[in-house]
């Protein structure tokens, strides 16, 4: 049981952090609908990044005018291995972002929260899953 125990820590401390991450995404997301503002951007260029087997994924960054007149960048966290002709080099895109710190903001359509949703109900799973799955566990010896 002593193992197990310990086992026990590798799940749970996945969902731990997945529950943070998706939680973090998620409340960003819910304080630009309440509190941002929209700007028409542009899209000026694609960053690439590869993973470590080779995968390539597409970042698109967005230029917009904030409504104060500051010229402003933005390079979407989360990046697709295609790109579709709505996100391409020079294509014209509805950014939102707050207006207090136009470096959180998001590109409509593409910075969907859909997978904030899936880390935090992973997350959630195996955090809660962890300790119930122990403690039948714990009764049935």
């Amino acid at each position: 049981m002593q193992r197990e125990w310990l086992l026990a820590l590798i799940p749970l401390t996945i969902g731990v952090v997945f529950l943070g991450f998706g939680a973090y995404g998620l409340r960003r997301a819910a304080a630009l609908r309440r509190g941002g503002v929209t700007a028409e951007g542009r899209i000026v260029r694609h960053d690439v990044r590869r993973d470590h087997e080779g995968a390539t994924y597409h970042h698109p960054v967005a230029a917009w005018t904030a409504r104060d007149g500051r010229a402003c960048e933005y390079a979407s966290r989360l990046g697709r291995g295609s790109v579709a002709r709505a996100f391409r080099v020079g294509a014209c895109v509805t950014v939102r972002y707050d207006p207090r710190d136009p470096r959180r903001c998001a590109i409509q359509g593409w910075d969907a929260p859909t997978v904030d949703r899936v880390f935090t109900a992973v997350g959630a799973l195996l955090t809660a899953g962890t300790p119930a799955v122990l403690l039948v566990r714990l009764f049935t010896l």
